[in-house]
């Protein structure tokens, strides 16, 4: 008796696993009309290893984001990401949205919150330094400051703006900001 029943809810479960992966999930890369200019060097690496996948129109999907049941959690993920912060749409985007989206990178990048464990469990290369959140929070700082900048500073990349890095956190290499410390 016990195993009828067993057997009765293991084929339910096998149907019910086939039949899940019958579901669409929309899993699409739109056009990146509006996308910003990554920043050369060692920011706009990060920003591709650890952001680019769930934060533009560029997401890689892996074969598991079409496995059901684990297909629904990446779509979600690469949905909320593009609703709450999308580079390929930043230049169509206000300025105080760009500013206050600037100011979250800093935010989450600092706490730790970004890159999410979750995804950074399966892609471990989108795990972030101490060296490479600073130098993201560095990034996302100059860049708001050279957004609220007079057109003429506007132009100037924020990849160029001096290393605000303080003397106290790392003196060595004293004609490069710390970077030699921190490479």
């Amino acid at each position: 008796m016990k195993r009828t029943v067993l057997r009765k809810v293991l084929v339910g479960v096998a149907v019910a696993l086939v039949g899940i992966q019958l579901v669409p999930v929309q899993r699409s890369n739109p056009p990146a009309d509006g996308a910003m200019a990554l920043p050369a060097g060692e920011v706009g690496e990060i920003l591709t290893s650890a952001c680019m996948d769930c934060h533009s129109h560029e997401t890689v999907w892996p074969w598991y984001a079409g496995v059901a049941p684990v297909k629904f959690l990446v779509a979600k993920h690469v949905n909320d990401g593009r609703r709450n912060l999308n580079f390929s749409t930043w230049a169509t985007q206000e300025l105080s949205r760009r500013d206050h989206k600037l100011e979250e990178i800093v935010e989450v990048v600092k706490s730790g919150e970004m890159p999410e464990g979750s995804y950074t469990w399966l892609h471990p290369e989108a795990r972030l330094t101490d060296a490479q959140r600073y130098a993201l929070t560095a990034w996302a700082e100059a860049e708001r400051v050279r957004m609220s900048a007079p057109d003429t500073a506007a132009a100037v990349p924020a990849d160029s703006v001096a290393d605000p890095m303080p003397d106290s956190a790392g003196a060595a290499g004293a004609g490069d900001g710390g970077r030699a410390e921190r490479d």
